[in-house]
């Protein structure tokens, strides 16, 4: 089972700029590949990643002699990652690769074998030894490491192949959750978690930041300061919404053996705009996300119900089902038994009682993020994030 644990790093001005450069040819390389992939494809041939990076070390250092000043590792895991772009494009799993711009995303990759851990220090090629703001807090073997940019502050991921595999959840609880615009989450239990909403909370700083940009004249100092003054309230925006919807997800699979909920059309409901903003601010397609890799993790159960599962129309007292219900009801009146119930609270009852009337319920396996076959060399990680020892597996 492999975690990943980010981490942000305080990097002098030097370090800054060779994480800059690094990037910047990380993404050069990237370009390079794919405009190569789709000039070979069209002259009717079979590019492949590795024969693509092959052509890429015999010209590279006479063509861009300024690459000898970077790891190699910057101008050479590129052709990985887009070997499994198109892997990904060729299974149907997501769109065709397309170039990479600068300021979105950047990031190069750094080998395991070349990556030192020392408490709250790393050691990176070119870079000598990195403060991390917290120790990496599993302990395992270290698989990768990839340094990114997020605005203006620097960050490390640090894959970690965990040394035992958490115990699974032995809690039978079966818990319904509705997810919806006013609050977050809904439980069966009849606990409602209202969400943080930063959108909207910091949507006057965010217009008065997007006019004060619009003023700046293009290429001038000031409107470089005010586009990373701006950066850095979108990334605040989206860590404020990250961290909730980790608290949350991690709390509902901690407490619950079973947790039902609803496959929601999250691209077909933005579409309303007069909704698009709140749905988007409550971040319901992360929340998805993040608690079907964490019932994985903890052994539990994620079901999903049907698109069409009428969870709100249907009472979760008779069964009795509603014509009509709009946006505008909130309360729930139920015309044959006469319950008066919260409609969001309705419809999570109705998804608790999917999973006692399912019995084909199938638990996730925590095998499913099972150790796969080695064949890197992995650093081995102690506590704190230490390194102890290099290890090479092969297949």
């Amino acid at each position: 089972m492999i975690f990943a644990h980010k981490i942000a790093l305080d990097l002098t001005q030097d370090q800054e700029g060779y994480g800059r450069r690094a990037a910047g040819t990380a993404r050069f390389t990237y370009n390079w590949a794919l405009a190569e992939w789709k000039r070979q494809h069209q002259a009717g041939d079979t590019p492949t990643a590795a024969r693509l990076k092959k052509q890429w070390n015999a010209v590279k250092y006479a063509h861009y002699p300024w690459l000898a000043d970077l790891h190699r590792d910057a101008h050479a895991q590129p052709f990985t990652h887009l070997g499994t772009a198109f892997a990904n494009f060729f299974r149907h799993e997501a769109d065709y690769p397309t170039f990479k711009k600068k300021g979105v995303h950047d990031s190069f990759s750094v080998a395991n074998d070349k990556c030192t851990v020392a408490g709250k220090r790393l050691r990176l090629p070119r870079l000598g030894w990195v403060r991390m703001r917290e120790a990496v807090r599993f302990t395992g073997t270290l698989m990768s490491a990839v340094v990114s940019r997020t605005a203006d502050r620097w960050f490390v991921s640090l894959a970690v192949r965990l040394a035992e595999t958490p115990p699974p959840c032995e809690n039978q609880a079966v818990v319904g959750v509705d997810l919806g615009v006013t609050t977050l989450a809904t439980l069966s239990t009849g606990e409602k978690v209202a969400g943080p909403t930063p959108l909207r909370k910091l949507l006057k700083a965010l217009r008065r930041g997007n006019r004060s940009l619009a003023r700046r004249v293009k290429g001038s100092a000031n409107r470089a300061k005010t586009r990373r003054k701006l950066a850095r309230l979108h990334a605040r925006i989206a860590c404020q919404r990250a961290d909730s919807l980790h608290k949350l997800t991690t709390s509902l699979v901690q407490r619950f053996g079973t947790i039902v909920i609803e496959d929601l059309h999250v691209k077909g409901m933005v579409r309303n705009h007069h909704l698009a903003r709140a749905i988007s601010d409550m971040g319901f397609g992360m929340f998805r996300t993040l608690l079907t890799y964490k019932a994985e993790v903890a052994g539990g159960r994620l079901i999903v119900a049907d698109r069409w599962f009428p969870s709100s129309k249907r009472c979760s007292q008779c069964g009795c089902l509603r014509e009509t219900l709009t946006l505008a009801d909130r309360i729930l009146q139920c015309a044959a038994c006469g319950l008066v119930l919260d409609r969001d609270l309705n419809a999570a009852r109705n998804l608790e009682k999917l999973a006692w009337a399912s019995g084909e319920v199938t638990p996730v396996e925590s095998g499913a993020l099972a150790d796969g076959v080695r064949t890197v060399s992995e650093t081995l990680l102690g506590e704190a994030g230490t390194t102890q020892s290099v290890l090479l597996y092969t297949s």
